[in-house]
């Protein structure tokens, strides 16, 4: 008899939406300055971006680089890929990181007066948050599954 693991489709996801997370950082990049506030980055990251420095750049691609990593942890976790090391810890690490971010951003623009806040607006915050909430509810998921 044969025994086959079921797909779990949650981490599947999650790791999808991690690497379209990444992919959108590394497009940034490309997309210069603009790109850089649309997504929140602030106006001193596009600043920099535009006067040609190399600081926005490389933040950038340390941040593509970590989502990347979370999305081949998902795909880990989900049996498509072979298993990495820590797996289950970096998972619930990853979930709790995305469902700390969100939760914490839903509150942060009405609670605080940090300039580093309120640089983006009360929608960027809403949306990214959110954002970052189902994410997490996606790892959530898919950890509890393969915890099982």
């Amino acid at each position: 008899m044969e025994y086959k693991l079921k797909t779990n489709h949650f981490l599947i996801i999650a790791a999808s939406l991690s690497f379209i997370a990444s992919l959108l950082h590394i497009a940034c990049i490309f997309g210069g300055p603009d790109w850089y506030l649309f997504f929140g980055s602030g106006q001193k990251m596009a600043e920099m971006a535009a006067a040609g420095d190399v600081y926005p750049t490389i933040v950038t691609l340390v941040i593509a680089s970590v989502l990347a990593g979370w999305g081949f942890y998902a795909l880990s976790g989900a049996g498509v890929i072979v298993k990495l090391p820590l797996l289950r810890t970096c998972l619930v690490l990853i979930t709790a990181i995305y469902l700390l971010r969100g939760i914490a951003g839903l509150f942060a623009p009405f609670l605080t007066d940090d300039p580093v806040i309120h640089q983006n607006s009360v929608t960027f915050w809403i949306v990214s948050s959110t954002v970052c909430c189902v994410y997490g509810i996606f790892y959530f998921l898919g950890t509890i599954k393969l915890w099982r």
